[in-house]
């Protein structure tokens, strides 16, 4: 048993890393956005308890995200590569000055592509909702990164990531979707 659950480490984690972090990407942030609407549908906002072409818009999109932020932390670990106090403190600066406000670009826009939406719309819906959530983001992801960067290998990194996402897609889906048209 420990040989097989070994292999499936390596399989995944350093062999098909890139893969990996791409469909867990994906998968963690559709169930993100499966457990906001279970709790719409519990307080009535939602009709129905599921909408699936909803969720499958937010599983493509983080898959899509998955290769950059996969990308990102093996750069951000070769350019900062130490994991004492000072160097983490560096990385986590850089995780909410440059990759998170990218990543939450990519979220917005690329919804809304998937949304069938125009730029402008997309860029309106940016104006509107970007502010809370990266003030969102600023207050859930410094001490989530600081776990990360000091106690982390690399190849474990947007894993950990992910699983975290899946609870700040929670707050993200709301805050995209609250204030569209119920079916």
């Amino acid at each position: 048993m420990k040989s097989f659950f070994h292999r499936g480490i390596n399989i995944l984690f350093k062999k098909n890393l890139l893969l990996t972090n791409s469909i867990t990407s994906g998968a963690f942030m559709g169930i993100g956005d499966i457990i906001q609407q279970e709790i719409e549908y519990q307080s009535k906002v939602l009709p129905r308890r599921y909408d699936w072409p909803r969720t499958a818009r937010m599983f493509i999109v983080g898959t899509i995200m998955g290769p950059m932020h996969h990308y990102y932390y093996i750069y951000l670990d070769k350019v900062l590569p130490y994991a004492d106090v000072k160097t983490v403190v560096k990385k986590i600066a850089c995780d909410q000055l440059f990759a998170s406000p990218a990543t939450l670009l990519c979220f917005f826009y690329g919804m809304g592509t998937l949304e069938k939406k125009t730029l402008e719309q997309s860029t309106l819906e940016v104006k509107q909702k970007f502010v809370y959530v990266y003030m969102g983001d600023c207050l859930f992801w410094p001490p989530v990164q600081f776990l990360n960067f000091y106690y982390l290998p690399t190849h474990y990194r947007v894993f950990y990531i992910n699983l975290a996402t899946m609870l700040f897609n929670i707050f993200l889906s709301f805050i995209k979707h609250y204030d569209q048209k119920k079916v």
